[in-house]
């Protein structure tokens, strides 16, 4: 299959809700990074996230199997430290070869749960 994707992506917008309801883990409010690799060889990607008021945390480390797609909730990334909940942040995700990006969210603060869901903004490379 012909790759597809871009090397460097963003999402400008980020936030882990501080509480949940429902069975976790599946209904555990959350950000997720939805990494899709179609190329025939792994894909390691960097993830750097940005706060309002401090500097850049990052970068948190990833491998992308080939031909397969991986989902990374922002609230498991450990390394270099946790993402803190109820905190605006952004992320830009950078990869050594083209993937696409997509973001997704679950505010299940309430039992009338929501989730959103849009493709990242790709960067020209």
């Amino acid at each position: 299959m012909e790759t597809i994707g871009r090397k460097r992506w963003a999402i400008a917008e980020g936030y882990i809700p501080p509480t949940s309801t429902g069975p976790a883990p599946h209904m555990t409010s959350h950000e997720t990074v939805c990494l899709l690799n179609v190329s025939d060889l792994d894909v390691r990607v960097h993830i750097t996230v940005f706060y309002a008021d401090r500097e850049p945390v990052g970068p948190y480390r990833l491998i992308v199997p080939a031909r397969r797609t991986r989902h990374v909730r922002f609230n498991d990334l450990q390394d270099p430290e946790p993402i803190p909940h109820d905190t605006d942040f952004a992320s830009v995700i950078e990869a050594d070869a083209p993937i696409v990006v997509q973001h997704t969210r679950l505010d299940s603060r309430q039992a009338e749960n929501a989730l959103l869901s849009t493709i990242a903004f790709a960067g020209d490379t």
